[in-house]
């Protein structure tokens, strides 16, 4: 039986970084999926990622970002594939909104570059968008659009590059202790390595029951919608958006080869599982993202040229679980989600390896352990 240095579970986003920074540290490194990579039942797939620096939901999120920033750019160079276009961000809404309030405090704090304009400058700027007179908008020249497939793929390649394997089509069905670390059961047969890092986003909940941990699978809706005869949706005119409005939070990229992507946050906040998802997109999910383009970017066509769905695997206070299992620390957990974790994944992939080779991660993590739900 082929023993390896460390297992991951899970190779959408994060997983896949993980597996390429153990194999870059010349770990022998397994990657297990049961679908083939840029799959479309998880987290990692829907053409585009934001990627921004004023990060709202916290200040201590902005090193980690910035780490992860240069980490994207150093994959581009080692592949040779544009992965990060940068457009910068405009996000509005009322200068007391959580959004506003957070991403300017995150600004100001690490001294980030960034524009303050009233509604009047902000639609003279980016003459798509149609802000009411109470709202301020925030614009940060950082910030962009990451090529979510492409990354994933990208950062597949580099680890098997460095060494990694790769087992697709497998289903792991119990991971348990082993003479020499972990032992998983799968589909495939028996897999002993020393360390294991279950990144399995929404099946991590069925994965490790035992953990009891406070994550909720929710259904998301991605739809694209055609920008009509104005313009205005791409280039400087339209960079990406965050908005925080009386419809709920809003995002949104410049015009693709499907169109406009446009998401609601959160989308209706529906629990489901992986198995159970209805990934049918219909005339009520369209409204959630419909109401907002009426009042916001009207000059979008209302019916999406294209819809999908996705995965959120939410913890209960929206931050990341990065640490290793309590009471078996050869098994490293990992649940960078939340709705907003794709942009980190290269600084998270050094995280998940330190842990796994007994290094200390060069990031706080206390913000993500475990022992905050206890």
């Amino acid at each position: 039986m082929v023993y390896f240095d460390a297992v991951v579970i899970g190779l959408g986003v994060t997983g896949s970084a993980a597996l390429r920074s153990l194999a870059k540290r010349g770990r022998r490194v397994l990657g297990i999926d049961r679908y083939p990579p840029a799959h479309e039942f998880g987290s990692s797939h829907g053409e585009s990622r934001i990627i921004r620096l004023g990060y709202y939901e916290h200040p201590s999120y902005v090193p980690l970002v910035r780490e992860a920033l240069s980490l994207w750019r150093a994959l581009e160079a080692e592949t040779g594939k544009a992965l990060l276009t940068t457009t910068g961000i405009v996000e509005f809404g009322s200068p007391d909104s959580e959004l506003i309030a957070g991403t300017l405090a995150s600004s100001r704090l690490h001294r980030l570059p960034h524009e303050v304009m009233d509604a009047r400058a902000a639609m003279e700027r980016f003459p798509a968008l149609r802000l009411p007179p109470d709202c301020i908008a925030v614009f940060q020249p950082d910030a962009g659009v990451l090529a979510a497939e492409m990354a994933l793929a990208a950062q597949i390649g580099s680890a098997m590059s460095a060494g990694a394997d790769i087992k697709i089509g497998c289903t792991v069905l119990k991971i348990a202790r082993g003479p020499r670390g972990i032992r998983l059961a799968t589909s495939d047969g028996t897999i002993d390595a020393g360390k294991a890092i279950v990144a399995a986003g929404a099946w991590l909940p069925h994965l490790m029951p035992e953990l009891r941990l406070p994550l909720r699978v929710t259904r998301q809706v991605m739809a694209w919608f055609a920008p009509g005869d104005t313009g205005g949706f791409e280039g400087r005119q339209f960079p990406v958006f965050l908005a925080q409005t009386g419809h709920g939070i809003h995002y949104g990229f410049p015009a693709g080869p499907h169109g406009v992507k446009v998401c609601k946050h959160f989308h209706l906040d529906e629990d489901t599982t992986p198995a159970a998802i209805e990934r049918t997109v219909s005339p009520r999910d369209t409204a959630a993202i419909r109401a907002f383009l009426a009042d916001h970017l009207p000059a979008l066509d209302r019916t999406p040229a294209r819809a999908k769905t996705c995965l959120y695997t939410m913890t209960s206070d929206g931050d990341f679980i990065l640490d290793r299992v309590p009471n078996d620390l050869d098994v490293i957990v990992a649940s960078a989600c939340s709705g907003h974790g794709f942009k980190f994944a290269p600084a998270i992939g050094e995280i998940l390896a330190d842990l796994a080779t007994g290094e200390t991660p060069r990031h706080d993590i206390s913000r993500f352990r475990l022992s905050r739900f206890a």
